[in-house]
């Protein structure tokens, strides 16, 4: 499978700065800068992607294209928590407006481990992406006379599909990507106390061997639901596995790169595995709201009442 493959599709474009309009044929330019995150997976314990180039689409403009001298490759789980990594850095380009962005990946160089099999590497093709690539029309915005940061977040939970039957790969590549103004985004961070859930069979059952995750939703007061909804279902924005670094009990986690508003959050201590229809139970369910450049503290979960 030695063919290099262009993956892009996005979705929540963010713009928000102002720049020359009409075009971009002012002969203004800024620069631009974006990087590459990324919503952690549950079933996966490694997600390693080489991306071989991008391209910008300005509006009313010729594609600007941008090859690296060699493949930047990543495990993408290693990507969590408002960490990141460069894909372009001060690149100047035409101020104004761009519609469309292209990433290119090579899938001969790119793999996926499950966490239940973590030594038997998964190849990942990328269905009609060897003609023009996946993509989708949007808006970014780039300043004159400054630079300009992204930061595409890569959501590895909802971009790995099983096939279930006969395919190139053992996995398909379907990526849910968000792009956002680093300037508009900020964080939630907070802390489980899974050991009094675990603890309390009045609160909920867990999975075994799971110390679960938490749930982001778009809005103030959503109703929680797990990844298997259906279409007309507003799902969460993204899941994010709680780890217990210090080792004191309390499980710590950091929902990143979110644009400025309100959101919901849950937790939940049973697997989701985006492939069934089992419903799991939440708690905790809390609004909050995020300021640009500010990390917001979130409630303990369980909520003491």
């Amino acid at each position: 499978m030695n063919r290099i493959i262009r993956v892009f599709t996005v979705s929540a474009l963010a713009a928000g700065i102002a720049a020359c309009g009409g075009g971009n044929d002012t002969g203004n330019t800024g620069t631009v800068s974006i990087g590459l995150t990324d919503a952690p997976a549950l079933e996966f314990s490694n997600v390693t992607v080489a991306f071989t180039g991008m391209s910008l689409k300005p509006e009313g403009g010729k594609w600007i294209e941008f090859d690296f001298a060699r493949p930047k490759t990543w495990n993408l789980l290693e990507l969590q928590g408002g960490l990141s990594e460069p894909l372009i850095t001060d690149e100047e380009v035409p101020a104004g407006a761009y519609s469309e962005i292209r990433l290119y990946i090579d899938t001969s160089q790119s793999f996926a481990n499950l966490a239940s099999a973590p030594d038997v590497p998964k190849t990942l093709a990328a269905p009609s992406g060897e003609q023009s690539g996946l993509k989708l029309k949007g808006e970014m915005v780039v300043a004159a006379d400054t630079t300009t940061d992204f930061t595409i977040d890569f959501d590895v939970q909802k971009s790995i599909v099983d096939p279930q039957g006969e395919s190139l790969a053992d996995y398909l590549l379907k990526p849910t990507l968000r792009l956002v103004n680093n300037l508009e985004v900020g964080s939630i961070s907070g802390q489980v106390d899974y050991g009094t859930i675990n603890q309390d069979p009045n609160l909920t059952d867990c999975s075994a061997d799971y110390e679960g995750a938490i749930y982001v939703y778009t809005g103030a007061d959503a109703s929680p639901t797990d990844l298997n909804v259906s279409l007309e279902e507003a799902g969460p924005l993204m899941t994010i596995p709680v780890t217990d670094q210090d080792m004191d009990g309390l499980y710590e986690y950091t929902a990143a790169f979110l644009p400025a508003g309100d959101y919901t959050i849950s937790y939940s201590c049973q697997l989701d595995d985006n492939e069934t229809t089992d419903k799991v139970e939440f708690l905790g369910t809390q609004n909050v709201s995020v300021i640009p450049n500010t990390d917001t503290k979130a409630e303990t979960i369980p909520l003491v009442l």
